[in-house]
């Protein structure tokens, strides 16, 4: 994992410091989102005491990106910098770490899976050049998929929504599909897959891939592609809504615990 050549000023890891990539997944239906904030129990603030507590100093990581409450990420990375000594063989450290030891201070609903040593100024949310998500929904209730998947009752058309699906990979600004009020510098995305995929259960799950994501971005397509399934509005609507800039014209958000990150893709070495 290295750092893209495109992107201006880099974050570098301090002097006397180890950079480090973690990759985990976890399960997020008790907790409000990866990012820490005041008065609520985040996967970032459970995974900094951890790693503080394994080795002996504060750790502060930097997520690939930010998921909401209730969301579930199959596969998350994060970067983290280590305090080492100034002996040359001290930055072995963490190269030997047990990860047994580490997902033992963790609770259950998160798992770490690698640690991997990079360079100073690797970036786990800069560096990303391919996110994925994906979107579940059943229609019989099932004790298994309670928490996990979104249960409706009627089914709707599979062919509209991919018909309207398709029509996003036409666009790159997406700001009717945004939260209002986030701090971005632009609502711009490349979508290189929307695709609705029927399973041998009759469930269904979306999927989608971009070089990045607007915040509840994934949530409101989905509820926008809920319409046109259920023959609300024609699948054509889709353009004019997009086209509107206007979070008011898209549909409603779907349910978080229906939602997954599943694929975070970086440079090749």
């Amino acid at each position: 994992m290295r750092r893209s050549d495109s992107r201006q000023n880099v974050n570098f890891a301090p002097v006397n410091h180890q950079r480090y990539f973690i990759e985990l997944s976890y399960n997020g239906n008790n907790y409000h989102g990866w990012q820490i904030q005041p008065n609520a129990v985040t996967v970032q603030e459970v995974l900094n005491k951890a790693l503080g507590t394994i080795l002996r100093q504060p750790i502060e990581t930097t997520g690939c990106g930010r998921t909401d409450t209730g969301v579930h990420a199959t596969e998350f990375f994060a970067h983290f910098d280590q305090e080492v000594g100034d002996e040359p063989t001290s930055d072995l450290k963490l190269k030997t770490i047990d990860l047994r030891g580490l997902n033992a201070l963790l609770p259950r609903d998160i798992a770490i899976k690698r640690i991997i040593p990079v360079a100073a100024d690797a970036h786990a949310r800069f560096d990303a050049t391919l996110r994925s998500y994906q979107y579940h929904v059943h229609f019989q209730k099932d004790p298994f998929k309670e928490g996990f998947s979104w249960l409706l009752r009627d089914k709707p058309d599979v062919a509209l929504m991919n018909q309207a699906a398709a029509i996003l990979m036409e666009y790159t600004d997406f700001s009717c599909f945004s939260k209002s009020n986030t701090q971005v510098f632009t609502n711009n995305c490349k979508v290189s897959r929307a695709e609705w995929v029927e399973q041998a259960d009759g469930s269904l799950i979306f999927h989608i891939s971009a070089d990045r994501f607007l915040r509840n971005m994934v949530r409101a397509i989905v509820g926008t592609l809920m319409m046109i399934g259920k023959k609300e509005i024609e699948p054509e609507a889709i353009r004019d809504i997009i086209e509107s800039k206007s979070r008011g014209n898209a549909g409603t958000s779907v349910p978080a615990h229906g939602l997954y990150l599943t694929e975070v893709k970086y440079p090749s070495p």
